[in-house]
């Protein structure tokens, strides 16, 4: 294992280990970004209220943070919602594995896949998630219009994204991690809008807080 890798699976831990932990995540979310990351969570909550037989595509699914949406309302014992998580990190995609198992969720499919090449076919998911993902990317406009392709008309891509432009604090922030390797080339909310409607989604909703931009697309072909 090279240097590079083992700091990546070191920090990886300690972002799931954050992540999974809300009352954590929220004042640091405050401080390094600005942003009030409850609307993270919300998110994952309103996967427990999507319709019996939805099927969710979750990329990059990390450590399964997302899978706690699918222990509560319509979702409750995990036979009302096929979800998929993608992760291109091995260690993430055993971690999230091992939280399914947890949970006690059966029947959770896990992928190690790039997600520039999702192995799914065209339309095959009602929801795609992508949470704290698309920063993280070298081609992001790229991953929106693979995301895209796996999502059925009507069917929505809903995620968040750390994005430039909204502070020198929060600029140097992200300099830094794009330094580190951790992060891609991202760019600003102006750029956000162009990734969804260039990947042929109608922006349904975007939401600043901070350098975070919650949104929704909706597909439309």
């Amino acid at each position: 294992m090279t240097w590079a890798s083992a700091t990546g699976r070191v920090l990886g831990a300690v972002y799931d280990f954050g992540v999974r932990r809300e009352w954590l995540a929220r004042p640091v979310g405050r401080v390094l970004w600005g942003a009030d990351v409850g609307e993270l969570y919300a998110g994952i909550r309103a996967l427990g209220e999507l319709p019996p037989g939805s099927a969710v595509l979750d990329v990059p699914c990390g450590g399964g943070v997302a899978l706690r949406g699918l222990t509560g309302g319509a979702s409750a014992g995990n036979s009302a919602v096929r979800y998929v998580g993608v992760d291109l990190s091995r260690a993430m995609v055993t971690r999230a594995r091992r939280r399914a198992e947890r949970l006690g969720l059966g029947g959770v499919g896990l992928v190690e896949a790039d997600i520039s090449a999702l192995p799914f076919g065209d339309g095959g998911f009602d929801v795609c998630v992508c949470f704290n993902g698309l920063h993280c990317l070298p081609d992001p406009a790229g991953a929106v219009r693979e995301m895209v392709r796996c999502v059925r008309p009507g069917g929505r891509l809903v995620g968040d994204v750390v994005v430039s432009g909204t502070g020198w604090r929060q600029d140097r922030a992200i300099g830094i991690l794009r330094r580190a390797g951790l992060f891609g080339r991202g760019g600003g909310a102006g750029d956000l809008a162009d990734w969804l409607t260039g990947a042929g989604l109608r922006v349904e909703r975007m939401a600043r807080s901070g350098a975070v931009v919650y949104f929704v697309g909706v597909s439309g072909s």
